[in-house]
């Protein structure tokens, strides 16, 4: 029986290599970057997202604000609620709203809109356990934020009206979390959506995927081979090219040099991943993302290491900086992204 799992196990790896073209040897990709400061500031960000020319930000105390691509102008704002000064972590978008989520106690969640005209609470959580990490919107009036469990699951919260209200999924309809098992807000990235699909990422004792097929309706939950067991261990980021290839990645943040058990790749949407890289390239890493049009092939990290690039679907690295305040990256195209972290938000661009 262990035989035919075993060679069951081989021949799902050989199509993954051929799926996705694991083994790559063309030169026509990226070999160098160039990095232009854009903003810098006294604050820390792990949360930006790209809306047309603007890049939106979320920064701790209490900061947010955005760079105007174009125009170069730059707005910053601060939310101070009695003497609290929110740590944000979490942002997303709608058309007309930008929603900020802060960690800690008490959870802030605001809903801002971008002419400036309102600026308001929509969500508030008292827990000494309450620590929420991510956020996205699955369209214009459906969203979703995760964080770390206060009873027997993750928090997930959800909005149907365009993020005016938001509900907390009672544990009974999600699956139970394991004793130590959390959630990372290291980059806005543990929380992705594909059209209707949404996958959660954990950490901690566990290092699983939370899987939705219905926009949080319903919960299947899958193991990762990704290091677990301590506090600060399992995946810290994660991100889906499309509805199967998926990349996530993290590690020991206690041990940051390590660089196995630390990088995995799925090809059929997260529920089987194997890893990739093991005992090279990156160690501990805080955000993964996909290049744009590139096939699933290319990604880009952030972490201990700097930057660091892959052409073939993470089984090699290079890296292109060596810069570790960089925290969280969003790709503009397929040449040129935003990057964020302490004190300062840049634009990278990608040279072959």
């Amino acid at each position: 029986m262990k035989k035919h799992l075993f060679f069951a196990s081989y021949c799902l790896l050989l199509l993954a290599c051929k799926q996705v073209n694991l083994v790559n040897t063309n030169d026509d990709y990226f070999k160098k970057v160039k990095i232009e400061t854009l903003v810098e500031d006294d604050f820390s960000i792990r949360a930006i997202t790209i809306d047309n020319n603007k890049i939106w930000y979320a920064a701790d105390k209490g900061k947010y604000g955005y760079y105007d691509l174009v125009s170069q102008e730059k707005f910053q704002s601060f939310i101070k609620k009695d003497t609290l000064l929110p740590e944000f972590r979490s942002i997303a978008k709608t058309g007309k709203s930008i929603f900020l989520l802060s960690v800690g106690n008490p959870a802030l969640l605001y809903k801002i809109s971008k002419d400036g005209s309102e600026k308001k609470i929509v969500y508030q959580e008292n827990h000494k356990k309450v620590f929420y990490d991510s956020m996205q919107f699955w369209n214009e009036k459906e969203g979703i934020a995760m964080g770390d469990p206060t009873d027997e699951c993750l928090s997930v919260i959800v909005t149907r009206d365009s993020g005016e209200t938001w509900q907390k999924i009672p544990c009974g309809k999600l699956p139970k979390a394991n004793l130590g098992e959390a959630a990372f807000a290291a980059s806005n990235t543990n929380l992705i959506v594909h059209g209707n699909f949404t996958w959660m990422v954990s950490g901690g004792k566990s290092a699983r995927i939370f899987f939705s097929p219905d926009k949080g309706e319903s919960w299947e939950v899958y193991k990762t081979p990704i290091i677990q067991g301590k506090d600060m261990t399992g995946i810290f980021s994660a991100d889906f090219y499309d509805e199967n290839i998926g990349f996530i990645t993290g590690g020991d943040y206690e041990n940051l040099e390590k660089n196995s058990g630390n990088k995995a790749l799925t090809i059929n949407g997260g529920k089987t991943w194997t890893l990739i890289s093991e005992n090279s390239g990156f160690g501990y890493a805080s955000c993964v993302q996909f290049v744009p049009n590139s096939g699933g092939k290319q990604l880009v990290t952030l972490g201990n290491s700097g930057l660091n690039y892959s052409s073939d679907n993470g089984t090699t690295w290079k890296q292109l900086s060596n810069d570790k305040d960089l925290h969280t990256i969003r790709f503009i195209d397929n040449s040129t992204a935003i990057a964020a972290g302490k004190n300062k938000i840049v634009k990278v661009l990608f040279i072959k």
